[in-house]
């Protein structure tokens, strides 16, 4: 699985070309009505970013694979400027189901949804709440919960960090879970591990204010390690990969947990990641394409909600940190699973889905 957050700040957007690339008009097989065309545009990052596009389209190619009536292609936008004009170049071609991948796409498409009204949309982590709009989204605060849970579990020098790409619901939902992990730890054990890089009760903390640049992210957890941090979980795609190459790179002097697609499946720094916080994308995006393709109106009130209960969220394995990961950490996490899909244990966010 690979999945991400991959989205741009605005200021940074302003100054990139206005221009994505064209829908490629060959592969345009559903004009014919032969075949049920899916047609992605990703969000800034692109297909590649070993997170969030790349999961979208996983989805789309596990469709495809399930239904060989099924054509697929994407266009992957540039800047913010490029959402509008990609959908709708989707549009003019007929593509049965478009998907938008990426909260800040949410207002372009519910333009170009309630302008036609008739077309199929999809979209990951918004709900525009237009009728012909299926939302995809999920509840990542009840997975950071438990990855916070391992973070204070594992640290050595009793302070943990979390960052973001930039302060928006689906990032800040991994952030406000993952210290209230630490918090519950720390009550729990009565233990005192402090998580740094993030205020939820004032909603206030480090940045990137990028998603792609990786340098940005080495330098917002540079600073959480010059203050102590020992396990950081960036929340900023692919400017995540700043920080998991340094921890790597470390030899151990401080770690990382991944967000979105399980990290040692999609990044070359396996070795410095303990876990990842997983949003099961592909699956969602599968399951929503193979239900349209074969017939089903989807709408948004029939959206689609990740958690830990129907396994829409999850934590990845402990892969090469298996070993470290003390047994008895290991089963008050699956403890802690099964009582947040239970309801036993509440985990809230202001940004999770409503």
């Amino acid at each position: 699985m690979r999945i991400a957050s991959v989205i741009a700040a605005g200021g940074l957007v302003l100054s990139a070309a206005a221009c994505g690339e064209a829908p490629d008009e060959d592969n345009n097989a559903g004009s014919g009505g032969e075949k049920y065309t899916a047609c992605m545009v990703t969000d800034v990052g692109g297909i590649d970013d070993k997170s969030f596009n790349a999961s979208a389209w996983k989805g789309l190619e596990e469709a495809k694979a399930e239904n060989s009536n099924i054509d697929i292609k994407y266009v992957a936008s540039k800047a913010e400027a490029d959402y509008e004009p990609n959908l709708t170049q989707y549009v003019n071609q007929d593509c049965d189901f478009i998907l938008a991948v990426g909260g800040l796409m949410g207002d372009a498409t519910k333009k170009i949804a309630e302008a036609n009204t008739d077309q199929q949309f999809a979209i990951v982590d918004a709900n525009p709440g237009v009728a012909n709009v299926f939302p995809m989204e999920f509840d990542t605060a009840q997975a950071g919960f438990l990855a916070g849970y391992v973070a204070a579990g594992m640290s050595e020098s009793g302070k943990v960090g979390t960052y973001g790409g930039m302060k928006i619901p689906p990032v800040t939902i991994f952030m406000d879970g993952f210290v209230d992990g630490v918090a519950h730890y720390n009550q729990a054990k009565s233990a005192n591990v402090q998580a740094l890089g993030w205020n939820k009760e004032t909603q206030n903390g480090s940045f990137t204010n990028d998603f792609i640049k990786q340098d940005e992210g080495k330098k917002v957890s540079d600073a959480l390690v010059a203050q102590g941090a020992d396990i950081i979980m960036p929340v900023a795609g692919g400017a995540g990969l700043g920080t998991t190459g340094a921890a790597k790179a470390s030899g151990g002097a401080y770690n990382t947990i991944w967000v979105d697609v399980d990290g040692c499946e999609s990044t070359p720094d396996c070795s410095a990641i303990i876990t990842t916080v997983v949003k099961n994308i592909p699956g969602a995006v599968k399951e929503a394409v193979l239900k349209a393709a074969g017939g089903e109106k989807l709408n948004a009130d029939e959206g689609f909600v990740g958690t830990l209960a129907n396994e829409g969220v999850s934590i990845a394995p402990y892969h090469e940190f298996d070993g470290k990961v003390p047994a008895e950490l290991k089963a008050e996490v699956e403890k802690l699973k099964a009582d947040i899909a239970a309801g036993t244990v509440k985990v809230e966010s202001a940004a999770q889905p409503k």
